[in-house]
């Protein structure tokens, strides 16, 4: 052999060498990650009184077994671990340990309820494992300092209530407003929201009622605000409980102007259950596209959720808002993993997901999109009115900013 076949022999497997070392160098794993899986947890309600917000979770299994049908996520399929806690702190905790500790789950995606993220928020961040978009809008996932590995997905309670506060500021300056809500930060937080949105005219609420998710029905609170003399009332109620206030409203003939929490505004999963007759001129806000919607009919990416709807989950609900939640949580999800790239460390896994611009989900309203940074772990800031007329939410307005 000459010497410069040698040379570029040797030169060839220097290359070779180091090809195969940056190639190792370059895939980092976590526990629940592998060269052919990315094992996902999940916490939700599939049973008591927040139950209707399960469809999330079919929703979100769904998504990811297209995701996978087509390939994966760079040659890795999602395995998708999702458990029921019924809306219950403690069964939350017992099942975000059973993820981590025995299922060992890269992250835990979506857990859905205020009360249940809050039981685990701490016990998360000790472990350090990503507790991300969280599927409730309290303020509290957008405390990067505090809470590293917590971060949401929708636009916030307060920030959602602070835009009704406007709007009444605005459109009935002398309103009398009565309030329904979750006893519970949940509740809390809206309540919040709307006192800091109202400012200096607070006091336009004279009256309050915070119910019990145990309660098995919120008449006797109904009654009470009806007598207080309001001629608004807000329902921050989550869907069974905003079904039950609107059906009762129309049965005691109360006519106040109705302001429905975005998380119970389903056409599907609220309206519909509580009447279409009982429901005209509602007042809500949102951020998605909704299925019940004709406008949105031929939109591209209402088209590709509905494919998707029709190839693998046929049995869903199109007119439910929390199926088109699910999807949308769940296309950021996989948006994050791609990213990573075949760095799957929980680190990393966070850093993505505190570097996303503009990306759009098929099922965001236009004009919406989603923006983190390491220090803003709100994802979504911004809604538009709408009123309920018919069969459908009618939007009206420009798009507010809920900051």
């Amino acid at each position: 052999m000459t010497l410069s076949k040698r040379r570029l022999l040797i030169a060839a497997i220097a290359v070779g060498l180091t090809s195969t070392c940056n190639a190792l160098a370059q895939k980092k794993y976590d526990t629940g990650a592998t060269d052919t899986e990315i094992k996902i947890g999940n916490i939700m309600p599939y049973s008591g009184p927040a139950s209707a917000y399960g469809v999330i979770g079919k929703t979100e299994a769904a998504y990811f077994n297209k995701i996978n049908a087509e390939g994966g996520i760079n040659g890795r399929k999602i395995k998708f671990i999702s458990y029921d806690d019924s809306y219950s702190p403690p069964k939350a905790v017992e099942q975000a340990r059973k993820l981590v500790e025995s299922d060992e789950v890269l992250l835990i995606f979506n857990p859905l309820g205020t009360p249940s993220n809050t039981a685990i928020q701490k016990y998360m961040n000790a472990k350090k494992v990503p507790q991300l978009f969280v599927a409730t809008g309290a303020t509290k996932w957008d405390e990067p300092k505090q809470f590293p590995w917590t971060m949401g997905w929708q636009p916030s309670y307060q920030g959602e209530a602070r835009i009704y506060a406007k709007y009444l500021l605005k459109t009935k300056p002398d309103a009398k407003i009565a309030v329904l809500y979750q006893n519970d930060d949940f509740g809390k937080d809206y309540l919040k929201g709307l006192k800091d949105g109202l400012g200096a005219k607070s006091s336009m609420i004279i009256a309050e009622e915070g119910y019990e998710t145990s309660e098995p029905s919120i008449d006797g609170h109904i009654v009470k605000l009806k007598a207080s003399g309001a001629d608004v009332f807000i329902s921050i109620t989550t869907p069974k409980f905003a079904a039950q206030a609107i059906k009762k409203l129309a049965e005691m003939n109360w006519t106040p102007l109705h302001i429905l929490t975005n998380v119970s505004a389903s056409v599907g999963g609220v309206i519909k259950p509580a009447g279409f007759e009982n429901s005209q001129g509602i007042l809500s806000a949102a951020y998605a596209k909704d299925g019940a919607d004709p406008q949105w009919n031929n939109d591209p990416g209402m088209k590709k959720f509905f494919d998707f709807l029709a190839k693998y989950y046929p049995d869903a609900n199109k007119l439910d808002g929390s199926v088109v939640y699910g999807y949308g949580a769940a296309q950021t999800m996989v948006k994050v993993l791609q990213m990573c790239g075949d760095d799957l460390t929980r680190a990393n896994v966070m850093k993505q997901a505190a570097s996303l611009k503009d990306f759009t989900p098929d099922t965001l309203l236009p004009g919406i999109s989603i923006n983190t940074s390491p220090t803003d772990f709100a994802p979504i800031k911004q809604l538009q009115m709408m009123r309920f007329k018919g069969e459908k939410w009618e939007l009206f307005g420009d798009i507010i900013s809920s900051e």
